[in-house]
């Protein structure tokens, strides 16, 4: 299983030619391979967020249907991830409590790898980032 982050539907709906080209080839990669794909709650949240926040509600429900279409599963968030995510963000102090969160999610569901662009990701032992050059 391979975890989604927020910035893979951003990137492949946004601007930003060379990430979109990179999250598409990698997600086409994976596919070949039929790895599964999976999200969480937290990830839907984080984009509610983002272009709420950023006064960009059209490209909310493109997001939304982005993701759905490339994950297999949404996991869900538990009181016990949280607990977690305090200890994570303890251990790495820049990274972000979202983040923290998804780290959280990847270790109660055994989960190894995440497709993320954020290299923030690196310096967790135990978590591979993918595309690894990104």
């Amino acid at each position: 299983m391979i975890f989604v982050d927020s910035n893979i539907p951003m990137y492949l709906i946004g601007n930003d030619e060379a990430r979109k080209r990179d999250a598409q080839l990698e997600l086409e990669r994976l596919a070949v391979e039929r790895r599964q794909l999976v999200t969480s709650s937290e990830v839907f949240q984080e984009l509610l967020h983002r272009y709420a926040s950023a006064e960009r509600r059209e490209q909310l429900e493109v997001a939304f249907e982005t993701l759905r279409a490339i994950v297999d599963e949404v996991l869900s968030i538990e009181e016990a991830d949280v607990l977690a995510a305090k200890d994570v963000v303890h251990a790495h102090a820049s990274m972000s409590a979202r983040d923290a969160i998804h780290v959280a999610v990847m270790r109660r569901n055994q989960i190894e790898e995440i497709l993320s662009f954020d290299r923030g990701f690196d310096a967790v032992t135990g978590i591979t980032r993918l595309p690894a050059a990104g």
